[in-house]
């Protein structure tokens, strides 16, 4: 399958995802705080390649696909390297650099659910969420309980490996896959013509 292919499926992926999530928050009205980054500030968040394939192809239409590896390569910070706080001090606030293409692990959280060991579903959030919006959250789990749909994250990767197996199905440190997906676009256009009519798409 082409790199353009894989894209718009993973893009209808998450398009699909967006519709559930919007009518999922509207239900149980929980929402991010504004400017808060905590859970992109945390480091040690893993990832498909597959997941940010649409964020590579972007930047090498753009031209900055190589620049870009590059910097991941001399990255040795394990924060996701499209995460901008506010400051070195105030780090925990902030947001990504390219939210239009940030992974399915980002749009998840927050607003999907995992099994735990007994079968049941849990809302996956953070503990600012729980803690601040008690009411919204004890209301998503009852909802969950009642059988209320949620996106499910073994769902979502599950969808995702379906479009690639062998990118889809790993998950490695976000920065790994970041890089790994920069590789996958260089390394499929490295003896194939530029896409027709995609040059420098914002």
């Amino acid at each position: 399958m082409a790199i353009e292919e894989k894209v718009k499926q993973v893009e209808a992926l998450f398009d699909r995802l967006e519709i559930e999530i919007t009518a999922f928050k509207s239900e149980t009205h929980l929402y991010c705080n504004a400017g808060c980054g905590k859970c992109c500030s945390t480091p040690n968040i893993d990832a498909s390649p597959l997941e940010f394939l649409p964020w590579a192809f972007h930047l090498f239409l753009n031209g900055k696909a190589e620049e870009t590896l590059v910097e991941l390569k001399n990255n040795e910070v394990k924060n996701c390297h499209l995460y901008r706080s506010i400051s070195i001090l105030e780090y925990q606030k902030g947001s990504c650099s390219n939210y239009r293409y940030r992974g399915l692990v980002c749009r998840l959280f927050g607003y999907a659910a995992n099994t735990d060991k007994f079968g049941k579903l849990r809302m996956a959030t953070c503990k600012i969420i729980k803690e601040q919006q008690t009411e919204n959250f004890t209301k998503a789990e009852d909802l969950i309980n009642k059988k209320t749909y949620v996106p499910i994250f073994s769902d979502y990767y599950m969808r995702l490996a379906q479009i690639d197996l062998r990118m889809g199905v790993i998950l490695i440190p976000i920065n790994e896959a970041l890089k790994i997906a920069i590789e996958e676009v260089l390394s499929y256009y490295a003896y194939r013509p530029f896409p027709d009519g995609l040059g420098n798409i914002a």
